[in-house]
């Protein structure tokens, strides 16, 4: 694939690339909708990314091409540069715009990316655009952000320059990932631990429901507003910042504080879910898979009931795995109606998982999924050992 691509820009620049970078996407194993509720989510990074191949130009500009869409697109350097409509290559353009805020020096460079994670699956791919092209700019021309900064730079661009809101789960575990471990993420402190997740004989199938994801954002902002609802009920009579500031013992003292039962139900899943982040951790640091997969099956049970965020395509490939005796545990991941779910498979089984999920899915819905496998990968970094001719 990488000849193909170095072939790609060869043909599309008139030049050879000189530097390849890669970022992955990511899955959140567990700990979904605890981002604005101040608690803990275990993302990790997969083995699904952008690839990005650069070459220096002495024309002045960057020049944005890619293998996944139609649209290519060059920017004058050091000039500004609004958001252009609904276009892939805004991710890009927006990092450049904040390296020219910061007055970073930068020069002419022929860009082409390449992206083999599913579009609009949940896996991140805007996150993972944005953090390839943000390290690539800081190692090229040394322009000195840490990780962190670069996190929070990419970050910037989804939520300023982009639009969309969204916490900073994506961009962090898309920098910070390491091979084999889970990230226990604090989202309100940013303190994380690495937690050991050697798969072992399992891998983690990926298997997006292929459902238009309409309703996602509006019942995202709707699940915001009800977890502050319930916040404010507790807050009677505790001190506290976030509903995840206190644990399942102390919430069950205090329930009686909020009366909606609805309301209740969502806080209640907020509450427990991190708890389970917890648990999860000490399960995979003792190698303890089938702990885990109980702890995703529980977390997948309280998203769809308490928290309603589900939906029957999800529910469905979750229920086939259950009795599965090859599956560990499965879940959905990210913010739900549609996207994708995660199952832990056995590797020597996964060809064979594929095909009947599939047919099972197809079935009971009426259309094909898409499924993938991944290991727990590396995040962003220089796939070839070359000294920065900037820096």
């Amino acid at each position: 694939m990488r000849e193909q691509l170095q072939q790609k820009f060869l043909a599309h620049y008139g030049q050879a690339h000189k530097f390849t970078y890669f970022s992955p996407g990511r899955v959140n194993l567990i700990g979904e909708h605890i981002d604005y509720n101040g608690g803990l989510v275990m993302p990790c990074a997969v083995t699904l990314g952008t690839y990005l191949l650069i070459a220096p130009n002495n024309d002045g500009v960057f020049r944005f091409k890619s293998m996944n869409f139609k649209e290519t697109a060059e920017i004058t350097l050091g000039s500004s540069n609004a958001k252009n409509e609904e276009f892939w290559f805004n991710y890009p353009t927006g990092v450049i715009e904040h390296f020219n805020n910061d007055g970073k020096i930068l020069h002419g460079l022929d860009m082409l990316y390449y992206g083999n994670i599913p579009i609009a699956s949940g896996l991140s791919s805007s996150a993972s655009i944005e953090v390839a092209t943000a390290f690539a700019l800081n190692d090229l021309f040394g322009c000195g952000y840490t990780k962190l900064e670069l996190v929070k730079l990419a970050k910037w661009v989804e939520n300023s320059y982009i639009g969309l809101h969204s916490g900073i789960m994506d961009q962090f575990a898309v920098a910070f990932g390491e091979k084999n471990k889970a990230l226990m993420l604090n989202c309100d402190t940013l303190e994380y631990q690495a937690v050991n997740s050697n798969l072992g004989e399992y891998l983690l199938a990926i298997i997006n429901t292929n459902k238009p994801r309409k309703l996602a954002e509006s019942k995202y902002n709707e699940r915001v507003q009800e977890c502050a609802t319930a916040l404010a009920a507790l807050k009677t009579e505790l001190d506290i910042n976030y509903l995840c500031d206190i644990d399942t013992e102390t919430f069950n003292q205090y329930k009686h504080l909020i009366t909606d039962e609805v309301i209740l139900n969502r806080a209640t899943h907020v509450v427990e879910e991190n708890d389970r982040v917890k648990l999860a951790a000490k399960a995979l640091s003792n190698n303890d898979l089938a702990e885990f997969g109980r702890l995703m099956y529980a977390s997948h049970n309280s998203l769809s009931t308490l928290y309603e965020v589900s939906g029957k395509e999800l529910d469905t490939i979750v229920n086939f795995c259950k009795p599965y005796k090859d599956v560990a545990g499965a879940r959905m991941t990210g913010a739900g109606f549609g996207g994708c779910a995660i199952a832990l498979v056995k590797k020597d089984s996964f060809a064979k998982f594929s095909e009947e999920v599939a047919e099972y899915y197809t079935k009971e819905i009426g259309y094909a999924p898409s499924i993938y496998s991944s290991l727990i990968g590396n995040g962003v970094g220089l796939l070839n050992e070359v000294v920065a001719v900037y820096a």
